[in-house]
């Protein structure tokens, strides 16, 4: 039996700093080209065994299912 919380949003990495929603409870990591975003959405993804997404807009979502 799997106990704890699952399928959550872990974090937001974006390009966009003039994001459309900055309300919630997942940090939202601005980075400052695709290639940080990239490094960073991959590290945070490998460290909490989340999966990324691309939402579009330049934006990765970490999300543990």
């Amino acid at each position: 039996m799997d106990i704890g919380i699952n399928n959550f949003i872990i974090a937001v990495v974006t390009l966009n700093n003039e994001a459309h929603v900055r309300s919630g409870g997942s940090p939202i990591i601005y980075a400052k080209d695709e290639d940080e975003r990239e490094r960073v959405a991959l590290l945070i993804a490998k460290t909490t065994r989340g999966m990324v997404h691309d939402i579009g807009l330049g934006t990765y979502i970490i999300v543990r299912h």
